[in-house]
């Protein structure tokens, strides 16, 4: 509940304290004589570490109160605290993405067709997998932007499949990106901080998912809703994370 981008990255799950994710560099083929040896690719290793951090929401909720009101208190406490977690979630990947120094910002005009494609041709230039999973998180007024090109929002362009909220969902598919707003990112007042990035750029470690559960303390004559996580995340491929900062 409540994080929108754990989905877009990679995960390890069942993770004790620490893990390592590998980034392994591009290979290329070679041709061979006749019974002669292959040449071994040497594919470039390295290893990110992340250590994992634990997190926790919880509530005081009065017994008594309890018949003060006409919904179930523990319920809503529960649900708050997971949707908290989710927003940490959230907070912890925007942090490891925010490591890298790649950026391509457009702070005059925010979003345009022009800047979209320059988006397309630094990923295709660092030759960032174009497989379905690139991704563009962006402020509702950079997706306010979007919907004001024609290339991005008119079936003429894009076919009736293609259009903004077919599905119910406010992302879209669009020159390689899933494109989607999200409401937790930074600004100075002027300008947005976005990112741009592939699945695997990314790592998300998580050791324990969110998990919740209510206890009742009688010195106190409440109960306490406790939901907690134990995860992390860290920066991967710089190459193929782009920090966009976008006038608002």
């Amino acid at each position: 509940m409540g994080s929108k981008l754990r989905g877009t990255i990679r995960t390890a799950n069942g993770v004790k304290n620490k893990t390592t994710f590998q980034k392994i560099g591009k290979g290329f083929a070679t041709t061979k004589a006749r019974h002669g040896n292959v040449a071994p690719m040497n594919l470039e290793h390295t290893n990110v570490s992340v250590t994992l951090e634990d997190y926790f929401a919880g509530e005081w909720i009065d017994d008594l109160d309890q018949l003060r009101i006409n919904h179930d208190e523990m319920l809503v406490a529960q649900q708050s605290g997971a949707y908290a977690l989710g927003r940490k979630t959230d907070e912890l990947i925007l942090d490891a993405m925010d490591a890298t120094t790649n950026a391509l910002n457009e702070t005059t005009n925010g979003i345009t067709l022009a800047w979209a494609f320059s988006l397309m041709e630094a990923f295709g230039n660092n030759d960032v997998p174009d497989d379905g999973q690139r991704y563009c998180v962006i402020g509702w007024e950079n997706w306010s932007q979007l919907m004001d090109i024609d290339e991005f929002s008119r079936a003429e362009y894009i076919g009736q499949e293609n259009l903004p909220f077919a599905n119910s969902v406010t992302a879209k598919q669009w020159l390689g990106f899933t494109w989607f707003p999200f409401s937790g990112l930074d600004d100075d007042g002027s300008n947005r901080k976005c990112f741009a990035w592939h699945q695997s750029a990314v790592g998300h470690a998580i050791g324990a998912d969110v998990s919740s559960n209510m206890q009742y303390h009688n010195d106190k004559d409440a109960y306490f809703v406790l939901n907690k996580m134990q995860m992390n995340a860290t920066l991967i491929d710089a190459n193929a994370c782009y920090e966009l900062s976008l006038k608002k």
